[in-house]
């Protein structure tokens, strides 16, 4: 049995509190999907109540092929991704068309996302470098390190092949490490 099938029952059945609990056990990952694609919060704020309409009106149409997060992800995704193209705004850099041509089996391990996240002011220059990638490697970069989200879940939700997930992690961690190296240089 699906794990996901009490709470999306109790959803559909009107009861009491359902919609409001999956509301809030999925605020978090619809907002770093949203909010990483789109930067500013109150678009982000607003996407993200698009979104959870979106999942209400469409919660009759989930058949649990995938984890109800995935779904609901997917359907952020959407949601942002739309947004950015009202925008105009690209979702990857120029020049950057998601496959490589030499094989990424190891996806940049020598850079540690989380480790660098410990030290605060670290930190604060990581987010400004994540705030320097396009939208799509850096909120790939954002659910696969900061949601621990597989690169499964996260090809659902985008929609991309896992080799191009792979490839963004890949070149969004050498940007990464290329942004902070002489940032990191300075602080010692």
């Amino acid at each position: 049995m699906n794990a996901d099938r009490p709470l999306v029952d109790a959803v559909l059945a009107n009861d009491p509190g359902a919609f409001e609990r999956l509301v809030r056990e999925h605020t978090g990952l619809c907002w770093h999907i949203i909010f990483r694609m789109v930067r500013h919060p109150e678009d982000a704020r607003d996407l993200c109540q698009e979104a959870f309409l979106r999942v209400y009106r469409h919660l009759g149409q989930f058949r649990y092929e995938s984890a109800l997060k995935s779904w609901i992800g997917q359907i952020a995704y959407s949601v942002a991704l739309r947004h950015l193209e009202r925008k105009r705004i690209p979702l990857v850099e120029a020049g950057d068309d998601g496959e490589m041509t030499e094989r990424v089996e190891n996806v940049g391990a020598d850079v540690d996302v989380e480790a660098l996240c410990a030290d605060e002011q670290v930190g604060r220059l990581l987010t400004a470098a994540l705030e320097a990638l396009a939208p799509l490697p850096r909120t790939i970069v954002t659910l696969y390190h900061l949601e621990d989200l597989s690169l499964g879940e996260i090809a659902a939700i985008t929609g991309h092949p896992i080799g191009t997930i792979k490839s963004h992690l890949f070149r969004s961690r050498l940007r990464l490490r290329d942004l902070l190296e002489p940032l990191l240089a300075d602080t010692r």
